[in-house]
């Protein structure tokens, strides 16, 4: 078998330096951290808040639902019991 011509030789030293660069730099740095299972997350304050308060904000709307799902399953037996004349005047 031959060696490697120049232009092999080339593509190969070129592949080898690319990936010593892609994983000695942050993307090496945290497909390591990864194996390795360890995750950092910087705490953020700001975000924090956004999250509780959107938090807050679906729970409310949750109770809210609940509500209308009651009012309606509500209705929907009164319809029933009455035989499909609900009086919808006040």
């Amino acid at each position: 078998m031959e060696g490697l011509n120049p232009f092999d030789t080339l593509v190969l030293v070129a592949f080898a330096i690319a990936g010593m660069k892609i994983f000695t730099g942050p993307i090496g740095a945290a497909l390591g951290d990864r194996l390795r299972g360890r995750r950092e997350h910087a705490a953020n304050p700001a975000l924090a808040a956004d999250v509780e308060l959107l938090q807050t904000r679906l729970a409310e709307v949750e109770e809210r639902l609940d509500f209308a799902e009651r009012l309606l399953a509500s209705r929907e037996r009164a319809d029933q019991l009455l035989g499909g004349r609900v009086n919808d005047h006040p």
